[in-house]
């Protein structure tokens, strides 16, 4: 197995649940199942998109993959070392390897504080270099993001939301990771920006030979940076497989719908492209459908979807779908 080849993060049947409420209250405590028996591989040096409606559990899976949340269920492994259960002193030595950027610049920096600290702080945590060393350090990572070295004394509200962003992902790659997690990193700003954002992003994964896994709502996006995809609903991964294939062919009822509703220049021989157009509300994950959790949205569903639930299984290489009638 090549290291191409070789997992750099790997989880087995993962689950995130929540307990909200008290015994103070009239309906006392209930679990939200916020993510679900997620099975999920990631390669080095790939980009793996994790696209879904709002709500379907993307920020809560990426938290528990940094481990910023504890994992409830299954297993969570970073380079075959299980994760899982460590505690925050074993982690301190994998976060400069596991890195996040947020999908709110504003909320993730001190406005207290001038951004050239913020940036060096990762290294003054991890590193014994000199602060001579650091200042070099964090003028080097302004250079790569795209920020001015005058840019190190002021504060996070002096900057666009942009050149915010570009903070944050100064501060994520201050350590050289392994592994970023970028949650919906350019939802928050305007398609212009959101341009220059991706292509920063290309071109540093390339530079430092970086793994992303690149969380969106946006499926244009999504497409324009992923090598795989994974597709969730309500806290599960239904589909994954190669961008392309995925975009060109999805295989589950609910990636089509999503798919279908890309604005594309093309259209059918009629005109016109075929808009599938889900009905009902996404059910609450404090009381999760039974069988397929997709099923009552479903067009295609029959008894066994509501009785049944689907396993996700690879129908070809690469190509993994939880569903029992899937179009592949």
């Amino acid at each position: 197995m090549t290291d191409q080849d070789r997992p750099i993060l790997e989880t087995r049947a993962l689950g995130k649940r929540f307990s909200i409420g008290s015994r103070f209250s009239s309906e006392g405590k209930r679990t939200v199942h916020a993510v679900d028996n997620v099975s999920l591989t990631v390669r080095r040096g790939e980009t793996v998109g994790l696209v879904g409606e709002s709500g379907c559990g993307k920020s809560t899976l990426a938290r528990c993959l940094v481990r910023l949340y504890d994992i409830t269920d299954g297993e969570l492994l970073f380079e075959d070392d299980d994760i899982t259960s460590k505690s925050l002193g074993e982690l301190r030595p994998l976060r400069r390897r596991l890195q996040m950027v947020f999908q709110d610049p504003s909320a993730s920096l001190n406005p207290r504080r001038r951004v050239g600290d913020l940036v060096a702080e990762p290294l003054r945590i991890h590193t014994k270099l000199s602060s001579g060393e650091i200042a070099k350090r964090v003028a080097e990572l302004f250079d790569l993001v795209g920020l001015l070295p005058d840019h190190v004394m002021r504060y996070p509200h002096e900057f666009s939301g942009g050149q915010r962003q570009r903070v944050g992902i100064a501060r994520a790659i201050a350590l050289n990771p392994d592994l970023v997690v970028l949650d919906e990193p350019v939802s928050a700003l305007d398609v212009s920006v959101q341009a220059q954002i991706v292509n920063l992003l290309a071109d540093l994964q390339e530079k430092l030979k970086l793994t992303y896994i690149f969380i969106a709502h946006d499926l244009s996006v999504v497409r324009q940076v992923s090598t795989r995809i994974a597709v969730m609903y309500l806290g599960s991964i239904v589909e994954e497989g190669p961008a392309e294939e995925v975009f060109s062919a999805p295989a589950h009822p609910y990636s089509q719908a999503l798919i279908s509703a890309v604005p594309v220049v093309e259209t059918t021989p009629s005109g016109t492209r075929r808009r599938i157009i889900l009905t009902g509300d996404v059910p609450s994950p404090l009381n999760p459908p039974s069988g397929c959790r997709f099923h009552p949205r479903c067009p295609i569903a029959t008894d066994r979807c509501r009785t049944e639930r689907p396993e996700p299984r690879e129908h070809r290489p690469g190509r993994k779908v939880a569903c029992h009638y899937p179009t592949i």
